[in-house]
């Protein structure tokens, strides 16, 4: 199937060569089709890289955004492109904004979503905020989501293609930065969107995916804290709902909610870890019904439009992780209500609102005070690791 240039209305109400459009250009191949596309529109397209950490003082993927040679590899696009293209010092805001927070959070024994605090600070606020400084009219980014206008003005929806949809990330945008931002690529396959990278013979076209968390080297998310915060990783105990001690860990930081693998506890029953109880340094694990939740508390909670927002009983829609299909709830003051129970439910995850593919917003899962676990002193009630 042959691929054709794009029809792009950014609704600005000018003509294209009059729009300044500035491109969050990351080196990937969708930030770089992106920036392409809208300069094949006509439209006056500027590059812009963030460099979001020091190379020097943490450990990198190979396969991470806005690293060294992603920043290299959004040069050569722009290059290619013949559009002006400019790198933002951001380490400082980055590293106050999300990496002190992914390292706080999981110290705090939730797990973070280090992406949605950068969407959410460095990338929609600061970087929003250059754009304007420099008179850009918008900001596109190479989001798999759609902007739409709707009776109160612009919504954000769920991506066309279901695979690539990136609005649970989203969910903390505000309505004035929804307002200046653009998602060119929402209607598109992975697929088209390589088909054009080809098309242009951007350098980037046959780019992998980056992977993971962008700072984090090879998944260990523990080691990045141990990094950053030397001393604060406690050991302590691994115990089961009903009180016994099954065995020890180096650090609750190296458990999530609904992890079973890794657990080192010997054999019996499958058990999963239920909750994380940081400041006693103890992780609560039990059988897997016990991680089935039909409540869940939120704080920080974002309503992206005024007509959404929260009335006690309305249904709604929520995701609870990126992957996982919406499942119906309600809205309960700063809670929400499951229609069915959900296993897995993680402090620190966001629980995003939707209303079929329009998302209404969103919040962040907070844990809920435990019940006192007993506790059984009895040497046979200890039982060592295995």
């Amino acid at each position: 199937m042959p691929i054709f240039p794009a029809m792009i209305d950014l609704g600005l109400g000018k003509d294209p060569k009059d729009t300044r459009v500035v491109v969050a250009m990351s080196g990937g191949v969708d930030s770089s089709v992106t920036a392409a596309l809208l300069h094949e529109a006509g439209y006056q397209t500027i590059g812009i890289t963030l460099q979001l950490y020091d190379h020097g003082q943490l450990p990198l993927k190979a396969k991470s955004c806005c690293a060294g040679q992603d920043i290299y590899d959004a040069r050569r696009v722009a290059d290619t492109l013949g559009i002006p293209h400019y790198v933002l010092d951001f380490e400082n805001r980055f590293r106050e904004s999300v990496i002190d927070d992914f390292v706080d959070t999981y110290l705090a024994g939730s797990t973070p979503i280090p992406c949605v605090r950068c969407n959410q600070t460095v990338k929609f606020r600061d970087l929003v905020e250059r754009a304007h400084e420099i008179g850009a009219d918008c900001l596109a980014t190479g989001h798999y989501v759609r902007r739409m206008m709707g009776a109160n003005g612009p919504e954000l929806h769920r991506a066309i293609n279901d695979a690539k949809d990136q609005s649970y990330f989203l969910f903390a945008t505000t309505r004035p930065q929804l307002d200046f931002l653009r998602f060119p690529l929402g209607a598109m396959s992975k697929e088209e969107t390589r088909a054009h990278a080809e098309r242009f013979g951007l350098p980037v076209a046959d780019k992998p995916d980056s992977q993971d968390i962008c700072f984090v080297a090879g998944g260990d998310y523990a080691d990045i804290v141990r990094k950053m915060r030397p001393g604060a990783v406690r050991p302590g105990e691994i115990v089961h709902l009903d009180g016994r001690v099954l065995g020890r860990h180096d650090g609750v930081i190296d458990y999530t909610v609904g992890q079973r693998r890794g657990l080192n506890i010997g054999g019996g029953d499958p058990l999963y870890v239920i909750r994380i109880e940081a400041e006693a340094a103890r992780v609560v694990v039990g059988p897997k019904q016990a991680l089935e939740e039909t409540r869940i508390k939120l704080s920080e909670v974002n309503w992206l439009d005024t007509d959404a927002a929260p009335r006690d009983g309305r249904a709604i829609q929520v995701k609870c992780r990126s992957m996982q299909p919406p499942v119906d709830a309600r809205i309960e003051g700063d809670e929400v209500v499951l229609d069915l129970p959900l296993a897995g439910i993680a402090p620190g995850q966001a629980c995003v609102f939707y209303d079929g593919t329009r998302v209404l917003g969103g919040g962040w899962i907070t844990r809920k005070t435990p019940p006192i676990l007993p506790r059984r002193e009895r040497p046979e009630a200890q039982i060592s690791a295995g």
